[in-house]
């Protein structure tokens, strides 16, 4: 348990860790954010407090009288120049008049000397309507100003000059700097509570993607019968899990049929080495009797060749229905060409009866019953499901009874006999390879057990379905289902 909290620590402060990529690239969003919001609060703040001093000095001139301007005028055609009194503190005050003469009324800190621009640009000012003009420069010395001109009119309307008044802006820029850096320690202070604040609910939205990682590593340890939850509140994250559920139910279908693969892969060879042994040891056998003498005596020489040509024909139809299997597995498509399906039936009728023997066969057959199929493989599968009706029922007291119908859009072929049936434990492998009821292997009815298997198959290929029914003591149904296209 101290191991497994001991992991979660590490990943959770290792610098690769989702955790911390999300928190160090939030809040650098943050901090990024909170910079240009800094610097743009200071430009906009600089314009406004620009403004309201150049607004707060205008209205200061225009609360002197103009009576006041008129007499500076007056006294400035004289030569006698007293500026009226002033309530701005560190200002530089100068006076345009209309002619364009320069004139300097006061100084500032330091007794510098005001800014002056150009005559047209204060004969321009004249022309405009009264309104706020101000601007900032560079003085000689390189100290930033704030200059506002104003226009002065008489009672009359005339226009008497130009107030130019020029404050550094030293000051205003202190107060920026100071409520900026005010800004910016706010900004940290939220940083550091929004991470304390953030750490916690980060780590608990990431819960269903760790719970996702733990359940994978112990799926990756083998255990494919896990599940991711589906079911924990993030629209991303149970799709994911949803998707990585039908990843591992397929994974665990394509291991589970590689498996029954395998198996069955191990069987088939177990049992076609089985069956393949059995008449080669038989023919070994007797090929040593012959060797031993028996060879002159005709009576055994005659039994010996009969066995071994009847064992021979036995391996013989193995391997060819072994080839006919690996044909069927190898190439599962055939042309297939529409025909009536009861008239293959009745062609085959006569040889039919010759294998019954003296069993009673009838025939339940309906006419003009169109499908399509390959006339030999279908002929095949009626031939490979009589056979077996007839190794399992009595050569005297058996009924073979074959039904051709019209059924679910198709046809249905059915091959029904009155022998000891099959058992319910033995039903799900009657079409297995080499599978055969008696566990003890005998070789009553002969055979290897590929018939129902190769008939399987054909039927397979025709896209059609083969089931059996049947009870013990009962007899047993095969039936053959085709489509009509």
């Amino acid at each position: 348990m101290n191991k497994k909290v001991s992991v979660r620590f590490q990943s959770f402060f290792a610098l690769h860790s989702l955790r911390i990529q999300l928190l160090s690239r939030s809040l650098l969003i943050l901090a990024v954010l909170l910079v240009l919001i800094g610097l743009l609060q200071y430009a906009f703040m600089r314009e406004v407090i620009y403004r309201d001093k150049a607004a707060s000095i205008q209205s200061q001139i225009m609360s002197i009288p103009p009576d006041a301007w008129q007499q500076l005028c007056t006294n400035s055609e004289h030569g006698n120049m007293r500026p009226p009194f002033f309530f701005i503190p560190d200002a530089n005050l100068a006076f345009i008049d209309g002619k364009g003469n320069y004139f300097v009324l006061s100084k500032g800190p330091g007794h510098m000397n005001p800014p002056r621009l150009d005559t047209q640009e204060y004969l321009d000012v004249l022309k405009k309507k009264p309104r706020l003009n101000y601007k900032v420069i560079d003085a000689d010395d390189g100290e930033e100003q704030l200059l506002v001109l104003q226009p002065i009119a008489s009672g009359h309307g005339h226009v008497l000059g130009v107030v130019q008044v020029s404050t550094l802006t030293r000051p205003l820029k202190e107060l920026l700097i100071r409520q900026l850096l005010n800004f910016l320690l706010l900004s940290l202070i939220a940083m550091f509570f929004g991470l304390l604040g953030f750490l916690p609910v980060l780590r608990r939205t990431l819960v269903p993607l760790f719970n996702m990682v733990e359940i994978a590593e112990q799926i990756d340890a083998g255990n494919l019968a896990r599940r991711f939850p589906t079911r924990q509140g993030q629209m991303e994250i149970d799709r994911l899990a949803e998707s990585f559920n039908g990843m591992l139910e397929r994974l665990e279908a394509s291991f589970e049929a590689e498996r029954e693969t395998k198996e069955q892969m191990r069987r088939f060879i177990a049992d076609a080495s089985h069956e393949l042994r059995t008449p080669l040891t038989s023919i070994h056998g007797f090929l040593e009797v012959l060797l031993r003498g028996a060879a002159n005596q005709p009576d055994q020489l005659h039994k010996a060749l009969k066995s071994m040509h009847s064992e021979s024909e036995r391996l013989n139809k193995l391997v060819h229905d072994l080839l006919l299997l690996a044909k069927l597995d190898s190439t599962p498509h055939i042309e297939l060409t529409e025909g009536l399906l009861d008239i293959v039936i009745r062609e085959m009728e006569p040889q039919l009866r010759i294998l019954a023997g003296n069993r009673r066969l009838s025939f339940l057959i309906e006419p003009d019953l169109k499908c399509k199929y390959d006339t030999d493989k279908m002929k095949q599968v009626v031939l490979n499901l009589f056979h077996n009706a007839v190794q399992h029922t009595d050569p005297e007291k058996g009924h073979i009874q074959i039904s051709l119908s019209r059924k679910n859009n198709g046809v249905q072929l059915s091959v029904q006999d009155n022998g000891p049936g099959i058992s319910e434990n033995h039903l799900p492998y009657v079409f297995d390879r080499f599978y055969r009821s008696d566990s003890s292997r005998t070789r009553k009815y002969g055979g290897a057990g590929l018939g129902l298997s190769i008939t399987k198959s054909i039927v397979d290929i025709h896209g059609g379905t083969i089931r059996v029914m049947s009870k013990e003591g009962e007899g047993c149904t095969f039936c053959v289902w085709l489509p009509n296209e």
